[in-house]
């Protein structure tokens, strides 16, 4: 048996590849990747290391040929990812694929997150292939929100419209590992998992933060507009308000509200908790 990650120099592939190297050995594991100098520790460590662009389909089925089992990284190309991945859908099903696990987002079949069109899409293409799936529906990376803590331990309010909506925080170490089970394990065709940490609101997040940090945050609602503002006030891009304001709107209507054991059982074992992995991450700064 042979596995590729895609992305696997990413801030999740390189983690799921790390999580990979503890479960198969090296010379099962393939990586797929953009440019093969950036994983060439990973030549180092025995994996095999190819070259395949998702802009460029043709160069995918080179790189998926002779792999049983594929993870398929959601690209970050907003514009370009549901035809990006469409192709590289179609690219395995030709090099004979028999597993593609692929790293949707939580309850996506019926979330109102503006992201979650291009998951549905996605994850129609794969069940229309025919080549069996496994839905990685992970909800919110908690190092997502490492710019707005950091800001909050500068002096600033925590800004959010995001109401008393909840998200379901875990790790990208914790994501990592659970896809690289799917990968490895066995009994995963056709499966869907809903991939999340235990709910908790804005103010229940950063009551962890100031009992971390030993600092007072104030949280603020503010509606759509203000919080955008806000946004633009601490230097983001205007074409990135959009999407940020669509995530505050999707957690208020429970789009990331999500109440599931399946990373657990995935993982074998407890969640990281968000309070220590906060401890590591602000340590690590």
């Amino acid at each position: 048996m042979k596995v590729l990650v895609t992305g696997a120099t990413g801030q999740l592939g390189q983690r799921v590849v790390e999580s990979l190297l503890k479960l198969l050995p090296a010379g099962q594991i393939a990586v797929s990747v953009r440019d093969p100098q950036k994983a060439a520790h990973l030549v180092a460590l025995g994996v095999d290391v190819r070259q395949g662009d998702f802009n460029h389909p043709e160069t995918l089925h080179e790189a998926f040929a002779g792999i049983d089992r594929l993870l398929m990284i959601s690209t970050n190309d907003l514009q370009n990812r549901i035809q990006q991945q469409k192709a590289a859908i179609q690219a395995a099903k030709e090099a004979g694929v028999k597993l593609i696990a692929y790293t949707s987002v939580v309850n996506a079949t019926n979330s109102p997150l503006s992201l979650a069109v291009d998951h549905r899409a996605t994850e129609a293409a794969l069940l229309e292939s025919g080549v069996p799936y496994s839905f990685l529906r992970n909800n919110w990376y908690l190092e997502n929100e490492l710019p707005s803590v950091h800001a909050s331990l500068q002096g600033a309010p925590w800004i959010t419209s995001a109401g008393k909506g909840k998200v379901g925080w875990a790790t990208r170490q914790d994501y990592a590992e659970a896809a690289a089970k799917v990968l490895a394990g066995e009994g995963h065709d056709n499966t869907i998992y809903e991939l999340s940490g235990k709910p908790l609101t804005q103010e229940e997040f950063v009551a962890l933060v100031e009992e971390v940090s030993g600092k007072s945050i104030p949280v603020q609602q503010v509606d759509d507009e203000t919080y955008g503002k806000v946004m633009t006030g601490a230097g983001i891009p205007e074409a990135m308000l959009p999407f940020l304001t669509g995530v505050q709107q999707g957690i208020r209507a429970g789009a990331l509200d999500s109440e599931s054991d399946d990373l657990a059982k995935l993982l074998e074992r407890p969640l990281t908790p968000l309070k220590d992995a906060l401890r590591e991450l602000l340590a690590a700064k």
